[in-house]
């Protein structure tokens, strides 16, 4: 299985993203999803998961203003960010875990003030 994430970018703070992680086969009806985020110097960390029954889960930090989601006919995984701060700052990876875990390449976002 091989994921393609895409819609970073570079905003201001107080602004908003979409990213999104194609499979190229539909794994996510049977796969959990998650975005996580590696900030330069820092450990990569999870963002934001949704279980294969759809329930989400949140890094504190971003509750609120991020929202996961996903289309299984589209085998796609999107997360909503809003209210952009700069500490969301960093490079944003999917993955999806069915037994084992794919990746997706990193989609860069950068936020400045």
């Amino acid at each position: 299985v091989q994921l393609q994430a895409c819609g970073g970018g570079s905003v201001q703070v107080g602004g908003s993203l979409r990213l999104s992680c194609k499979a190229s086969r539909s794994i996510f009806g049977i796969a959990n999803g998650g975005w996580y985020r590696q900030a330069p110097d820092l450990q990569r960390e999870l963002v934001a998961s949704i279980d294969t029954r759809g329930r989400t889960n949140y890094k504190d930090s971003v509750k609120g203003r991020f929202t996961i989601s996903r289309d299984i006919t589209k085998s796609t995984v999107y997360l909503e960010m809003s209210f952009l701060k700069p500490e969301d700052t960093g490079v944003y990876y999917c993955k999806a875990e069915a037994g084992r875990g794919y990746w997706g390449q990193g989609t860069l976002v950068t936020v400045s003030s």
